[in-house]
């Protein structure tokens, strides 16, 4: 898995791994203690709950607008503008407390907690993009990488607040960890490489958000991306009143709840190398949705498995969602974004950010879906019986992309090759892979376009990703 990397690349690697991990950190670091503060105002569960529910529900909605204009506005410009908001928010969301009374404190809430999740979108859209453009040959590796930072952001957010408010009280988690991304935001504006903006290439196709949504290959792995958002959020509602049978200590019921996104972080890096040398994002995806299928079979168990629940079951459950999230969340951005281009859209930023602002889309709408019915269905069926919904979900997705991968006929893009590469094909040799272009058509007389075609069809690797 060795890299070979330039000195721009690895730091923007760093720079960008270290803002995703003190983003993580700060958006999820309210869970442990807002809703007590909450109750102390007078706020109500539902209450709460939204001020919760609305960060999913803007990121869904404010995504695509910032990948759609995101060549306009400038990747590096949107990146840090938005890490900057995020730590500006964090830090006064931990001047709530001063609020004394009911409705200004959940109103304040509410506007903080919209104003935090235009910074994330911002900042989680400009940095897909940046990856697709700094990273062509690694995109895959480098997006779960950064991931991997994210996702251990989320574990430690938690702890770390916890910790800080144990010690200081509401406040201090907010203004420690909110000033540490607003120094890493001023990190990013030093150092990340500025991108240019980029004039329209014109590929017979207008790139928009649209134009990305009419392409069945890219609107298959959103579903998969949606689906898989909506089962983590599934179990961040409803797993802890699943596993109060088993009266756990506050230490234990911490460390399952970090498993699956612990497994997640550790193999993601492993699933994006593997999608970018030599496996289908279509089949890792599809995997990705049966593990999550067999992963929610096992932690009910499902309510049609005649087995009784245990503690054992259910971390071996998770380990296989950790599994499962990782193969499709990975796979699905690299999956688009070939198939994007494939389809005839540029290899631009334009193109790259619209991809990015899909993919944080549709998993945002996946994370408010997935709680919200979670909750209702757990109400009247139990634990057990909810699982079925996202057993069938995962099923159907699943089924879809093997369906997909069976009859798609999309054409492979042909390469861009030398006269030199010509001649070795005319004495039966391959041409040279360095030569080609993943996107453009052959200059060369008809005769020569035939023929190597047919043999770039036949031999090289398709980034249509079936």
């Amino acid at each position: 898995m060795a890299l070979d990397f330039t000195k721009r690349q690895w730091l923007t690697l760093m720079i960008m791994g270290l803002a995703d991990f003190c983003n993580a950190i700060c958006v999820s670091l309210q869970a442990p203690f807002f809703p007590n503060e909450a109750e102390k105002k007078g706020a109500t569960a539902t209450e709460y709950g939204l001020v919760f529910g609305v960060f999913e529900l803007v990121v869904f909605i404010i995504s695509p607008i910032y990948g759609q204009y995101i060549n306009r506005i400038g990747p590096k410009v949107l990146f840090n503008s938005g890490i900057f908001t995020t730590g500006t928010s964090a830090i006064l969301f931990g001047l709530l407390d001063r609020i004394p009374s009911h409705i200004p404190f959940i109103t304040l809430a509410f506007v903080i907690r919209i104003v935090e999740a235009l910074g994330n979108a911002a900042f989680l859209t400009a940095s897909f993009a940046i990856i697709a453009k700094e990273f062509p040959n690694n995109v895959a590796t480098t997006f779960a990488s950064l991931e991997t930072c994210f996702g251990l952001g989320l574990i430690v957010g938690p702890m770390v607040g916890g910790a800080l408010y144990s010690v200081g009280g509401y406040y201090l988690p907010f203004v420690v960890l909110g000033s540490a991304l607003f120094v890493t935001a001023i990190l990013t504006l030093c150092i990340l490489p500025k991108h240019t903006n980029e004039p329209y290439q014109d590929s017979g196709k207008n790139a928009s958000m649209w134009s990305v949504l009419k392409i069945p290959g890219v609107l298959v792995s959103s579903l998969a991306i949606c689906a898989t958002s909506a089962s983590i959020g599934f179990l961040s509602a409803t797993l802890e009143p699943h596993l109060r049978q088993f009266d756990l200590s506050p230490i234990l019921l911490g460390v399952v709840f970090v498993i699956n996104g612990g497994i997640y972080a550790l193999t993601a890096p492993a699933f994006g190398w593997m999608v970018d040398k030599f496996l289908n994002p279509k089949i890792c995806s599809a995997a990705g949705c049966f593990l999550v299928v067999g992963a929610f079979m096992t932690i009910g168990p499902a309510s049609f498995i005649p087995s009784e629940t245990s503690l054992t079951l259910v971390i071996s459950g998770l380990v296989l969602h950790g599994l499962g999230i990782a193969s499709v969340l990975v796979s699905g951005f690299t999956d688009s974004l070939r198939t994007a281009i494939a389809n005839g859209l540029p290899d631009s930023i334009e193109t790259y950010g619209l991809i990015s602002g899909l993919w944080t889309s549709t998993f945002a709408f996946g994370a408010f879906v997935g709680p919200s019915v979670s909750g209702l269905l757990f109400d009247a069926i139990g634990f057990r019986g909810s699982t079925v919904f996202i057993v069938g979900l995962q099923l159907i997705v699943g089924s879809i992309i093997l369906l997909f991968i069976m009859c798609d006929r999309t054409p492979r893009p042909y390469k861009n090759l030398s006269v030199e590469s010509l001649i070795k094909i005319q004495d039966g040799q391959p041409p040279d892979n360095a030569m080609a272009s993943r996107s453009s058509s052959l200059d060369i007389n008809a005769r020569g376009c035939v023929f190597v075609g047919r043999w770039a069809k036949l031999h090289t690797p398709s980034y249509s990703s079936m």
